[in-house]
């Protein structure tokens, strides 16, 4: 019996065969443009490539799992590098932070499809994307980049389960976003914090054992944010002691603990900003 999974990801297969180019896919180390990828390799074969971006804002972990991914799925795999810290725009990182960097992101995809007589450029959004706070969801929009999980009803749950099916090893891997996302609003990105926050988030993952983690960065505090169900793992005052004075090493003064746990930006004017996507 054929279930729901397998019927969305024929369709996301056949969306590319319908379209008949050679197609771009953003591959951002997640499971979303996981599955894009994955689809589009299927349809289309050599025609498609996958392109990531590694602009200094990118951990190295999501990096590691890009190339990762590409090997899995056995496609043609590009990376690009910039440094998105020239971009003056975003380093002010103002409530449009993400819409300059995906207005970047466009620009440098927009030349490699060029380069490589590519017309269709596509990325991993989902239908549950829409319901942040995702300006740059708008930038990519405005700049030619299709969804076409948006544009075939897929949520988060339907990515992850077409993921385990086809066994991807990202199935369950957890919702990550750029380094710079750790910086409150109006503080200016640099290229220091955010290799302390990068750091930082390593050392909380290595010595409790979780796997969502948010260092979020105000100056001379480090908040921590883990997964909801990740946070009793937290209590343990040997590796809170150790996380401490680890924090403290990269120049923290104050390490606190997010009791209600890791949660996504805030969804500031939702709907006056992603109406424009789709």
């Amino acid at each position: 019996m054929i279930n729901l999974e397998e019927i969305l990801y024929q369709r996301l297969v056949s969306w590319f065969q319908d379209k008949k180019e050679k197609t771009i896919v953003a591959l951002s180390g997640g499971v979303d443009s996981a599955v894009v990828a994955m689809a589009a390799k299927k349809a289309l074969d050599k025609n498609a490539i996958a392109v990531t971006a590694d602009y200094n804002t990118l951990s190295s972990d999501e990096l590691t799992s890009a190339k990762t991914i590409a090997q899995e799925i056995d496609i043609h795999h590009k990376i690009i590098k910039y440094n998105e810290l020239d971009n003056t725009q975003f380093v002010k990182n103002d409530l449009m932070r993400c819409y300059h960097c995906r207005t970047e992101l466009a620009a440098y995809l927009l030349r490699e499809a060029e380069r490589m007589d590519v017309k269709l450029i596509v990325d991993g959004t989902n239908t549950d994307d829409l319901m942040d706070y995702r300006p740059g969801i708008v930038a990519l929009r405005e700049n030619g980049v299709k969804s076409p999980l948006v544009e075939l009803g897929i949520n988060k749950e339907n990515v992850r389960n077409i993921a385990k099916s086809n066994n991807l090893t990202v199935f369950d891997k957890p919702s990550n976003s750029c380094l710079a996302s750790r910086i409150p609003h109006g503080t200016p990105v640099t290229f220091e914090k955010l290799r302390r926050i990068e750091k930082a988030e390593l050392l909380v993952k290595s010595i409790f054992n979780v796997r969502q983690v948010r260092v979020r960065d105000h100056q001379n505090m480090a908040r921590i944010e883990v997964g909801k169900a990740e946070i009793k793992e937290m209590f343990d005052t040997d590796k809170l002691s150790v996380i401490d004075s680890k924090l403290k090493e990269l120049g923290f003064k104050h390490i606190v603990l997010d009791l209600s746990g890791y949660k996504s930006n805030e969804n500031i004017n939702v709907h006056s900003i992603n109406k424009k996507i789709i």
